[in-house]
């Protein structure tokens, strides 16, 4: 790495340690209002659509909001830095979770489902968080990077789902729907990310890294676009790699996940053991995310990519005959967000060591565009599956999206091994 005397490498690694710490500590306090909205979304649909297909465009909407904002979000990251990008992008959410509390109130699926796409900011933000804490990393740190960011989620994420009654107990305060306090919370925990991003991400790590790792990409102009993430997409097989496994782990997840407290519900579970079963989900999803990073640093990316979609599998093996049991539907959903961790943690890490410095936010935005629009696919689907023919045959057809990333990581093992042979 070239150093400027104002970036010594002493310095650099400092701001690198301040960097992770500052996105830690977001990630606690948007993780809260993330948890608390996801476990009660598709609840909300449902009472005030009267139907359970609508349920699922809950989950739909807020992944095809993430999806959608991932690109201007991460075209301001290029242009401006990380800061201004993630600031934007919890406020974004934040202004979502009120338009959802709006909807309650006024008994309108419509507008709910509006507030539910600008909640989808969160996501996006919440993704860019974890390259933004590889910006600095140095190669063989940059799984244990993303992945402490990612870790900090856990935090609020396990918390907010359990928030159900807190939430009704601050919707009988304010006069709203008791399914509306939750993003009554989550709106206070977004703002608070902004600001603590806006005021705390100094100095922004992507300026640092591109004045220090100054690179001419052939055939990318050294502003690229977003547009020049595809061309790039296409020759870097290693990057290509990682965008099919977080993608289709995510499109999983997501297609699972989003109809489970809908079918609990449907069996007699109480909002407290659904609640417990998506903190417990989502514990998987963020716990244990340094194991995986480390894995993925020391291990090798394309095996740690395997064990994910393996674990996906088994995740819907056991939650799709679990029936009424609510063990083994906490089981499996443990196991769904343990698959997603360490498919899309190895694969993050696969995209951001991959790709040269000027034309990370592009093709990392490019990265959360199809991982969120494969998300909002498999809601949507998910809804419609599980309306004809059951929850069990929602997770058979969801075990298929696990055969692409295991097809490309045993046809480029090459690519894939381990961190210092990532790049074609």
């Amino acid at each position: 790495m070239v150093s400027t005397p104002a970036h010594s490498p002493e310095r650099v690694a400092s701001i690198q340690r301040r960097t992770v710490g500052v996105l830690s500590g977001a990630q606690v306090v948007g993780g809260l209002g993330a948890g608390a909205a996801l476990s009660v979304g598709a609840l909300l649909v449902r009472d005030v659509s009267g139907s359970s297909a609508w349920a699922g465009l809950a989950t739909t909407m807020l992944t095809l909001g993430s999806a959608l904002l991932a690109l201007p979000l991460a075209a301001l990251a290029s242009a401006r830095g990380r800061r201004p990008a993630l600031a934007t992008g919890w406020l974004l959410a934040a202004a979502g979770a009120l338009v959802v509390v709006a909807g309650a109130q006024l008994d309108a699926t419509w507008l709910i489902l509006a507030g539910l796409f600008v909640v989808g900011a969160n996501t996006a933000t919440n993704l860019q968080s974890r390259y933004a804490a590889t910006d600095l990393a140095q190669p063989l740190h940059v799984g244990r990077a993303l992945s402490l960011v990612v870790w900090a989620t856990t935090i609020g994420s396990v918390i907010g789902p359990n928030l159900t009654e807190v939430g009704a107990r601050t919707a009988d305060m304010l006069g709203i729907p008791d399914l509306a306090g939750p993003f009554a919370i989550a709106a206070v925990g977004f703002a608070a990310t902004a600001v603590l991003t806006g005021l705390a991400l100094v100095p922004d790590p992507l300026r640092v890294a591109k004045s220090l790792r100054p690179e001419v990409v052939d055939g990318v102009s050294t502003r690229p676009r977003m547009r020049d993430a595809w061309p790039v997409l296409r020759v870097n097989a290693a990057a290509r790699t990682g965008v099919v496994s977080v993608s289709g782990a995510h499109a999983l997840m997501v297609a699972v996940m989003a109809m489970t407290p809908v079918h609990m519900a449907d069996h007699g579970s109480s909002l407290t053991i659904i609640g417990l079963t998506i903190s417990l989900h989502i514990a998987g999803m963020f716990a244990l995310s340094p194991v995986m990073g480390i894995l993925a640093d020391r291990w090798g990316r394309g095996r740690t990519i395997v064990l994910g979609q393996a674990l996906l599998l088994l995740a819907t093996l056991v939650a799709g005959t679990a029936g009424e049991s609510e063990t083994r539907m906490i089981v499996g959903l443990t196991l769904l967000g343990l698959g997603w961790s360490a498919s899309t943690i190895a694969g993050s890490s696969l995209i951001a060591q991959a790709v040269p410095t000027e034309m990370r936010p592009p093709v990392q935005g490019a990265s959360d565009f199809v991982m969120s629009l494969g998300g909002a696919l498999g809601g949507l689907l998910a809804g419609v599956i599980i309306a004809m023919w059951g929850f069990g045959p929602l997770n058979l057809v969801a075990a298929f999206l696990t055969v692409p990333a295991i097809r490309m990581v045993r046809a480029g093992r090459h690519h894939v091994a381990r961190p210092g042979r990532l790049v074609p």
